[in-house]
């Protein structure tokens, strides 16, 4: 089968900038790649004629940005073995994301999640309706993985999306952190919780029985009172989970929605071991075009920085800003981005003199 010619193929050669490592990658993601269906033109689900298409899932969009800053990234799901599955391959190959752990689903029950996204404007909010269930990734398991997987990578992450899936997904990706943490891997974890797959307290029994086998841990601090039942400012939740959890790096978000068309967004990361706060200005008034995926880029952003320079989580917090920002901007659920842009943005972001209109 041929292979896509790489959209980010160029950002690839710039993995030189980052400290040498004998591994074969930087990151490997695991997590279910998804369809997404929207109306066309603007239009509600309920009267839509047709439906826009795009493909994503929330460590496929974590895996495909980390690609974009120059990381070697893969991802590990597993995809129906029939069209859809090669459309969803395709797009994971032309992100500059590594095809080599995918596995296929050749039963005739084999199908890709399917979500539909219905975008708004104030007062009316989006909304997410799910197809997904008894998708191919709910046949995974372990063992369609070979063992030197664990082995490869520096970093390992998945999210609460795939544990709220329940089943042989849950286990997989359970053992998956097992495995890589016992291999020397950083485990990172994102709760990114969604009330539509399971309830605050299921969340918060599943996801507190692997946090003392992660790492880098994000939680946005509204997830973190919500779900984890927090009280007290967003540093001292962090603060509360690194004492609760051998945690290293925690990193929380927040996002003020002015309107479904403007957003402002900040984050801090907090350093367990030198007990640090690191955090910049926010973005403000963000023009939204599409928001999905956002949280993920912020990801990506991070993990680069904390990969490239473990030493400077101010820098780490800087490219997860500025990459999240920047998925605001463009279409669809994965980021489109340059390193060089959004180390632009950054320097942007930081001059408080003028700044160009336009590059030209």
């Amino acid at each position: 089968m041929k292979t896509p010619q790489t959209k980010h193929e160029n950002n690839q050669g710039k993995t030189n900038e980052s400290k040498q490592s004998t591994k074969k990658y930087d990151l490997l993601t695991f997590g279910e790649v998804l369809l997404r269906l929207s109306p066309a033109n603007g239009k509600r689900m309920m009267h839509a004629e047709c439906f826009e298409q795009h493909l994503g899932g929330a460590e496929l969009n974590v895996a495909a940005g980390a690609a974009q800053l120059g990381l070697k990234t893969g991802m590990m799901t597993k995809l129906p073995e029939n069209a859809l599955g090669l459309l969803a391959r395709n797009e994971i190959l032309v992100q500059g994301v590594s095809d080599e752990y995918l596995v296929y689903d050749d039963s005739s029950e084999a199908r890709l999640g399917i979500y539909y996204y219905e975008g708004a404007a104030a007062p009316r909010k989006p909304s997410v309706v799910y197809d997904r269930k008894n998708s191919s990734i709910n046949r995974i398991s372990p063992e369609d993985f070979p063992e030197e997987i664990y082995r490869s990578t520096r970093c390992f992450h998945t999210c609460g999306i795939t544990l709220a899936l329940g089943g042989e997904a849950r286990q997989t990706a359970i053992a998956m952190m097992k495995k890589f943490k016992e291999n020397g891997a950083i485990i990172s974890f994102d709760v990114n919780f969604r009330g539509n797959l399971w309830t605050g307290a299921e969340a918060k029994a599943c996801i507190e029985e692997i946090l003392p086998l992660t790492d880098i841990f994000f939680c946005s601090e509204d997830t973190a009172r919500l779900t984890f039942l927090k009280e007290g400012s967003g540093r001292d939740m962090m603060k509360e989970f690194a004492k609760e959890y051998p945690i290293s790096i925690i990193g929380s978000t927040k996002r003020t929605v002015h309107s479904p068309k403007k957003h402002s967004f900040t984050s801090t990361l907090y350093d367990a071991k030198t007990d640090q706060y690191y955090e910049e200005k926010p973005y403000e008034n963000i023009e939204i075009v599409d928001r999905i995926g956002s949280g993920d880029a912020y990801i990506a952003g991070a993990l680069y920085g904390i990969l490239q320079e473990p030493d400077n989580l101010l820098r780490a917090v800087e490219y997860g800003n500025a990459v999240s920002a920047m998925k605001n901007t463009v279409p669809g659920d994965l980021p489109c981005m340059t390193l060089d842009e959004i180390k632009e943005m950054i320097k942007d972001h930081h001059t408080d003199g003028p700044i160009l209109e336009m590059k030209r």
